[in-house]
């Protein structure tokens, strides 16, 4: 199983402009409707094994920060041709059966995920009410190969943050995952 880190955005990058496909409700969804609003952007997909580890707390997550008032959404920018588990169709089951309360995206061109630079499954993107960049990093430290519990630590703390106005405190841990699965001659600049 490789292992790829976060990209680290610098803190304070504005949130990029997206207009992405909701795979469980056959609309589109853009940064637009979540004016005036934290934001979560999770990078993910279906068949890693980081998401599948987490994915029970990232529902956990969606409910209870939802219903705080927080914008939350989850992108899948994987190339589907070579990971047909990771297509619209599979995206909308996985969303389902694990419970997600927010919008599942497919990114098919890759380049919302490059805009926010993202760079493994999952990755977490929290922004303030101006979406300007808080937190970037890891949902805890819990891994599929350690015995630590899925808790969603550190990206909890930060969204707290976010939702009281403060700045996150703290180091602010890389992500690890599977990376984005790229289409051919796709690749982002940061992995040259």
């Amino acid at each position: 199983m490789a292992a790829t880190p976060s990209s680290m955005r610098a803190l304070g990058t504005p949130a990029p402009k997206f207009v992405l496909p909701d795979t469980l409700a056959s609309t589109a969804v853009s940064l637009d409707e979540y004016s005036d609003q934290p934001l979560l952007v999770m990078f993910m997909c279906n068949h890693c094994p980081f998401v599948i580890h987490v994915r029970a707390q990232l529902a956990q997550i969606g409910r209870e920060y939802g219903l705080q008032g927080f914008g939350i959404v989850a992108i899948n920018s994987n190339d589907i041709e070579h990971y047909p588990d990771d297509s619209p169709e599979h995206m909308k089951e996985f969303a389902h059966e694990t419970g997600f309360s927010f919008p599942y995206l497919f990114d098919e061109s890759q380049e919302v995920a490059k805009a926010f630079g993202a760079a493994c499954t999952p990755d977490f993107f929290v922004y303030d009410r101006a979406h300007n960049l808080a937190y970037r990093g890891q949902l805890d430290a819990s891994r599929p190969s350690n015995d630590i519990p899925v808790t969603g630590k550190d990206l909890r703390k930060a969204m707290d943050a976010v939702l009281v106005g403060v700045p996150v405190e703290g180091p602010q841990l890389p992500s690890i995952g599977c990376n984005i699965k790229w289409k051919a001659g796709n690749e982002p600049g940061y992995f040259s």
